[in-house]
């Protein structure tokens, strides 16, 4: 489920077509007169001698005013355009049809475009003054208007990009600037994608309502999006397959992992560190102090477009600290923050959020049988019992997962002792994934959290209000930190619910100081437990649950 925090509605653009195949690593589109037999004839031959799949067009002399089939599919299949713009590349009519279609990849395809400018000046190119203006009144005067239109808009486009300008480059130094420009190249494509099953479950979906949010390549602005949902729902996993997705459509990006364990294990300048060494692709220390780090941050990025993941935030300071402003950013990039708390997400002031959802009975069997039977189809006998394991999980991913690699080639018997178990107590993996969301709770939200888990599941909330109002937990501040944190939920009727693994996990809590002995507990909850307290005299320091069945 989306949401907005601004009053615009996200835009209905269609995602970028991930249908063509990419077949080249660069296109290069030059003026043959100009640089074939010089700057671009050497640095075509040092990208092949890299190993860089290259395509260069060998049929300049028979060019038309249409671009062909066969140019067009090299175009749209390469990752990389790296355009070179010369002082007679807008005499070419032919040029300026290959620009636009690169323009058109770029914002359709989130293909990398990188204008390279030989001796012409990138303003020139920008305003069509100088040669390009003169392209313009003696080459194009008599050309439709709207034609000559769509080239001017591409030329200020592209010249609008981060660019490699051969008079500030390398001082000019021409076989210089060549290997610093190949040495870039190299480190876009050798940036790889982060491990994401190619099978993974139900991630389409869920993709396609973030895409839509995001809206890459459609709009010019800087762009915060937040996912926020309870631990173990699939957040990072649908964040690593948009960063792959996205991340090479920008000029640079990072994806900054587990922040919340991070920061507890290697402190915030670590985090401030890695983002900016992922940046810049240099490795990047002794930024010294938090303080220091947010001022290098904002000063690399804010001229730079790029797509950035924060994932697993705890605290609002983490994303402050890491200069998670609309401000740090060059225009049209985009930061994607995944959490258990949505109420960060308001502090943060996000542009959108999307609330990440369970699995439906269909994904949840399929996420589990996956991970129980290897792809192999799985027997009538363990399908029941799957169906039941699945019951269980309540469409948590992180669940059906756990349990199904738990559960692979086990016997039938094994399955119905675990099933067992699983429906007395919560499986230990999954427990300690869960518990981290109720470990940062302040004191009496955690008293909450354990009065709802234990009694009031399905009870209405105001009344529940009034319970824990008389035992002054300012229930109205606690549960809605509660429901933010999606440790509990308020259905349509104004009950509180709470998923079972959740639930499970609240009476585990209470149980583990003295699992055998209900009369050391603080609260009591089945009637076979409270006969056994009520026995004893301590009962009147046990609290008794009245709501039983």
């Amino acid at each position: 489920m989306a949401t907005s925090r601004k009053s615009d509605e996200a835009s209905s653009s269609s995602e970028p077509s991930s249908s063509n195949p990419m077949i080249y690593d660069v296109f290069l589109s030059f003026r043959g007169e100009d640089t074939r037999n010089n700057f671009t004839g050497h640095l075509y031959q040092t990208l092949k001698d890299a190993g860089i799949k290259v395509f260069i067009d060998e049929n300049e002399l028979q060019r038309g005013e249409i671009i062909n089939e066969e140019l067009l599919r090299a175009i749209q299949g390469s990752k990389i355009s790296v355009i070179i713009f010369s002082r007679r590349y807008a005499d070419s009519s032919w040029c300026l049809e290959e620009l636009v279609k690169i323009m058109e990849c770029r914002t359709t395809l989130g293909q990398r475009v990188v204008p390279v400018f030989y001796d012409v000046d990138p303003s020139d190119v920008r305003k069509q003054s100088g040669t390009f203006g003169e392209a313009f009144d003696l080459k194009h005067g008599k050309k439709d208007e709207d034609i000559v239109k769509r080239w001017r808009a591409a030329l200020t486009d592209a010249a609008n990009l981060s660019g490699w300008d051969l008079k500030t480059k390398a001082d000019g130094h021409e076989a210089n600037f060549i290997r610093m420009l190949i040495q870039e190249i190299s480190k876009f494509l050798n940036n790889s994608d982060l491990k994401v099953a190619d099978n993974e479950i139900g991630i389409g979906s869920r993709m396609k309502d973030i895409v839509s949010l995001l809206d890459v390549g459609k709009r010019n602005d800087v762009r915060i999006v937040g996912i926020w949902g309870m631990g173990g729902i699939g957040k990072t996993t649908v964040a690593k397959a948009l960063y792959n997705k996205f991340h090479q459509s920008f000029e640079a990006s990072s994806f900054l992992a587990d922040v919340r364990q991070t920061m507890q294990t290697k402190g915030m300048v670590s985090l401030q560190e890695g983002l900016l060494s992922d940046i810049s692709k240099t490795s990047m220390s002794e930024l010294g102090h938090v303080a220091r780090g947010v001022n290098v941050i904002k000063n690399r990025l804010r001229c730079r477009r790029v797509f950035i993941v924060i994932d697993d935030v705890d605290h609002v300071e983490q994303l402050k600290e890491l200069a998670i402003e609309r401000d740090s950013f060059g225009l049209g990039s985009r930061v994607l923050v995944t959490t258990r708390d949505e109420h960060l997400l308001t502090q943060l002031d996000v542009d959108f959020t999307y609330q990440a959802q369970l699995m439906d009975d269909e994904e949840a069997l399929n996420l589990f049988t996956l991970h129980a039977f290897k792809n192999q189809c799985p027997n009538e006998e363990y399908l029941t019992l799957s169906r039941r394991v699945v019951d269980c999980c309540g469409g948590l991913p992180l669940a059906l997962k756990v349990l199904g690699s738990f559960l692979v080639g086990r016997s039938t018997r094994f399955w119905e002792c675990a099933i067992k178990q699983m429906q007395a107590l919560p499986f230990q993996e999954i427990q300690e994934r869960l518990k981290i969301s109720y470990d940062d709770l302040e004191y009496n939200q955690k008293e909450m959290f354990l009065d709802i888990s234990c009694f009031f599941i399905g009870q209405d909330l105001d009344h529940v209000k009034e319970i824990l109002d008389s035992f002054d937990f300012s229930p109205e501040t606690g549960i809605e930190v509660l429901i933010q944190r999606c440790l509990v939920t308020v259905n349509a009727t104004n009950k509180l619910m709470m998923h079972d693994l959740l639930r499970d996990m609240g009476r585990s809590i209470v149980r583990a100081k003295c699992p055998e002995n209900p009369r050391k507990w603080s609260r009591v909850w089945h009637i076979e437990d409270t006969d056994e307290v009520l026995r004893n005299e301590s009962v009147s320091t046990i609290l008794i649950n009245h709501y039983a069945n």
